[in-house]
């Protein structure tokens, strides 16, 4: 009997195993974690990058989207023709399509976004993607014509941009707190200061999510976020905030670490409208004043690539110009004596609350430090860094990776932040605006980068790198960062 019972016990026990196996092998949700947590979850109306990372592809959708290889990719059209001169895009939409509230999306959904982002009412941050645009019209219910001004080269892929998704009319003035798109995944709740939380739409017009439920855990401090890996008590870092600790994951085998690229350019933005930064010779004077490997290896603990100009190095049009201003402290003196500055100056450097910034700070302010150039160190939150920084102007020095795709003709804007008004470049950025060939286009972008890198616009530090780190057994995240997502429409848990 007790031999029975015994054999009885063990079976149940087995089977008990895998069951706990089984549930194991079929878990459906998952908990990413986050550095910064998002001003609100509108991309058409705010810059900061934490909002199109948790909505882009999964809560909010465009005409176009842009993959992990950085390519455009049909999305609510799902095809489109062009007119020979380059004027004119008709958009076929995908038909069954409903917004997250249960309306339908249809052409007139489509004039309304678009209108609304280019209107003169617009908070779009990115609104001079759509300034090419002429007009938009509903040929029917599921045909929209586009006409431009001007041949618009880029028009696709601007159109792939967070900032482009489709919004309704009826919920467009709260998709801040209340996002409604048409994504896979529609908002479940929002904890302030902790976490938010995306459940699969039962309604997707499209391939269903693989998840059922993905929860962004916003972990603001680098040692927590390596304790939450090695809990378990998150599955994902898309992007671990602390390359230091990388080494401490390469040999674990619960993990994957995952290096990849961003469009990232980190640049010591420089305000080109206030002394003594208006002069050249300073701008210059920086840039050979910052030992920018020793950035890399001091800051960034060795991830990143050189750059000299506002591009990214795995773009086939990247010009390679990272080696122009090297480091040379006595040139650096020069060129401020040569300025009337022999004596040096005092500024204040906006430092905003990524380590990327606030640890590359110190590093240049001890390098500027030995050219007679004293920073004060500002350590802002993100609300203070787009209300004075960004859109205030009222800054020195800044340190930021401008992590938007293909976005040189920013230098280009008349408004922007940096305060850099230049024809001769103007006059660059509108001929590739013009431009569809490809070969014209590259010799058009390497233009650009080499008139940025000798007006000195910008100290332009390095590319930052994509360091990816999850569970082993997840599958379907991306491991480059051609546009600021974590797409998680693919993503699932393997056996």
């Amino acid at each position: 009997m007790m031999k029975s019972a015994t054999k009885w016990a063990l079976a149940l026990s087995m089977a008990a195993t895998l069951m706990t196996a089984g549930a194991q092998a079929a878990r459906n949700d998952i908990i990413l974690g986050v550095r910064l947590e998002p001003p609100h979850l509108d991309p058409t109306a705010g810059a900061a990058a934490a909002i199109d990372e948790i909505t882009y592809a999964n809560i909010f959708e465009g005409l176009t989207r842009i993959d992990e290889n950085g390519s455009v990719q049909p999305a609510l059209a799902e095809s489109w023709t062009i007119s020979a001169d380059g004027l004119t895009y008709d958009f076929k939409l995908h038909q069954g399509v409903k917004f997250h509230d249960g309306s339908d999306f249809d052409a007139e959904d489509v004039v309304f976004s678009l209108d609304r982002a280019r209107g003169e009412n617009s908070v779009n941050a990115q609104k001079a993607l759509f300034e090419p645009i002429y007009s938009v019209t509903a040929k029917d219910k599921y045909t929209v014509e586009m006409t431009l001004k001007r041949p618009t080269g880029a028009m696709l892929f601007n159109l792939g941009w967070g900032d482009a998704v489709m919004v309704a009319p009826e919920s467009a003035e709260t998709n801040k707190s209340n996002p409604v798109g048409t994504g896979p995944f529609k908002l479940d709740k929002w904890i302030k200061g902790d976490s938010i939380s995306l459940v699969r739409n039962p309604d997707y017009w499209g391939t269903p999510a693989k998840l059922e439920k993905a929860t962004f855990k916003i972990v603001a401090d680098a040692a927590a976020s390596l304790a939450a890996l090695m809990a378990g008590d998150v599955d994902a870092f898309p992007i671990f905030p602390a390359p230091e600790m990388l080494p401490q994951f390469e040999n674990d085998p619960r993990f994957k670490v995952v290096i990849g690229t961003t469009e990232g350019e980190t640049i010591l933005a420089t305000n080109n409208g206030v002394k003594p930064f208006d002069d050249i010779r300073v701008r210059k004077a920086l840039a050979y004043a910052i030992d920018r490997q020793s950035l890399i290896d001091g800051a960034m603990f060795g991830y990143g690539t050189l750059i000299g100009s506002h591009f990214a190095p795995h773009n086939p049009a990247y010009l390679d110009l990272s080696h122009v201003y090297d480091y040379n402290p006595e040139k650096a003196k020069a060129l401020l004596k040569e300025a009337g500055l022999e004596n040096g100056f005092k500024a204040r450097l906006f430092l905003p609350p990524t380590d990327y910034a606030r640890r590359s700070g110190l590093i240049i302010a001890s390098d500027l430090k030995k050219v007679g150039i004293e920073l004060e160190l500002i350590n802002v939150e993100w609300a203070q860094w787009l209300s004075n920084v960004f859109k205030g102007k009222d800054y020195d020095l800044t340190i930021i990776s401008h992590t938007e795709p293909m976005d040189i003709g920013i230098y280009a804007r008349d408004d922007y932040y940096f305060n850099y008004k230049n024809e001769e470049f103007n006059a660059i950025i509108a001929k590739l605006n013009a431009t569809a060939d490809d070969a014209e286009r590259t010799e058009l972008l390497h233009q650009a980068q080499k008139k940025l890198n000798d007006d000195a616009v910008n100290g332009f530090l390095f590319q930052l790198a994509k360091t990816g780190v999850w569970n082993a057994k997840i599958n379907g995240l991306w491991a480059n960062a051609p546009i600021q997502a974590n797409d998680l429409t693919a993503v699932e848990w393997m056996d």
